[in-house]
Parts: C-alpha cells; sequence; structure tokens
C-alpha cells in the first residue's frame, strides 16, 4: 500500500481543477498524457465489472468541427486537445455478459464452470427490470467512468470540461456509433487551459463540508 501523492496536493489539485471553458488550441495532449486518458477509462469500476461501455476519443479536428453546430457551437469541441465521448451500449443482453464472464473466468485463471453462478446472479438481476431501466442504469455507469477521467486529468493538470449539451442523435450519427453497438451519453473536452479565460480565476464556489457531509 503507498500513496502516489500526499492528500494535501490531490486536495490542491482539486482547487485546482474547473470546467475550462476555453482552451489553448496551440497545446496539445502528449502520447503519455494520452495514455493516462485511456487508462483511466479502461480502469474506471462499473457495477458487477460489466464495463458496459466504450468510450470514443476525437482527435480529428475535421470530425470535431463537424461536432461542434451540433453541440450548441461550444468552442471546447473544437479548442480542445481531445473529447472524449462516453457512450453506453445500445443492448446489454446474455451474449455480452457471457462474453465478460469468459473474459474473466480467463484473466483471473479459474475455470469457467467456477463463474456460472455470478454469471446467473448477473442475469437475475437484469431480468427484473425492463430495457429502459437496463438502459438507465448503463448510462448512469457511465458517468463514474467521467468522474475518474476528470479527477485523474486535474492530478497531473491536464484541463477537462464535461459537457451534456449536444445533440445525441447527431454525435452519435456523424461518429457511426451505431456500427460500435453503442449510443453517446456525455462528453468530456481535455486539454489545456487558455490564458484568457476568465474562469480559471474564479473563487471556486462549494458549500462548507457540514452543509452536505453527515457524521454518524
Amino acid at each position: 500500500m503507498f500513496m502516489v501523492i500526499n492528500t494535501s496536493e490531490i486536495i490542491k489539485q482539486l482547487n485546482w481543477r474547473y470546467a475550462t471553458k476555453e482552451f489553448d488550441t496551440s497545446k496539445k495532449l502528449s502520447n503519455e498524457q494520452l495514455e493516462l486518458v485511456f487508462e483511466s477509462l479502461r480502469l474506471s469500476p462499473s457495477s458487477f465489472g460489466l464495463q458496459a461501455w466504450k468510450f470514443v476519443v476525437v482527435s480529428d479536428q475535421k470530425l470535431k468541427v463537424k461536432l461542434k453546430p451540433h453541440a450548441w457551437n461550444q468552442s471546447q469541441i473544437t479548442d480542445a486537445s481531445q473529447i472524449v465521448v462516453l457512450c453506453r451500449l445500445e443492448n446489454l443482453d446474455k451474449t455480452y455478459v457471457k462474453k465478460y464472464i469468459e473474459h474473466a473466468a480467463n484473466t483471473r485463471g479459474v475455470h469457467l464452470e467456477n463463474m456460472k453462478g455470478y454469471e446467473q446472479m448477473i442475469l437475475g438481476g437484469m431480468k427484473t427490470k425492463s430495457e429502459g431501466e437496463i438502459n438507465e442504469w448503463m448510462s448512469k455507469q457511465v458517468y463514474i467512468a467521467l468522474g475518474m477521467l476528470m479527477a485523474n486529468c486535474a492530478a497531473v493538470g491536464i484541463d477537462a470540461c464535461p459537457i451534456e449539451g449536444f445533440d445525441k442523435k447527431k454525435f452519435d450519427e456523424i461518429l457511426e456509433l451505431k456500427t460500435l453497438g453503442v449510443t453517446s451519453q456525455v462528453v468530456c473536452a481535455v486539454g489545456f487551459r487558455s490564458n484568457n479565460d476568465k474562469y480559471a480565476s474564479m473563487k471556486k464556489v462549494r458549500f462548507d463540508k457540514e452543509d452536505i457531509i453527515t457524521l454518524k
């Protein structure tokens, strides 16, 4: 058990981060920083460990220009180094669950038969929910990955801005997400803040701990 950085440094970086409104178009994430983005998403926790999601990382400027009008023309779409489109599966079915169980058994070096009980527990839970409820559950899972991404970016000085104001159908169409079997849920722009972004110097508005945390 070890700590990469101390708690005061983590809190400092969480105070440093904000929803970046203006990105410096001349600054791009390095390959190493991009790898952090990828791994933050890949290692995000999910219910049952199912990872019922995919993440589309857009670097191509022409593609970002196409997407911008369908996100209220927000400048972050084109000015950020990359935009991450976090997506849920269109459908969660027995085939996907079986694929996950087989992958888990192979990864952990256990017999597939030993995973059958876990598989049945997952499928049993799915049977109690409607398709709409399962889709809503998958959508919520995506936000866990968003939180992981933003926190890890802040820890190493990468700016980020979550974006919900966009036309999901248009994003799905332009990014051809149906071919991946997914649908977009939320976007996160990543890059580096512009010196001209007035929001960078504004004090963070948060309630005191006593207002939001109850100890029992």
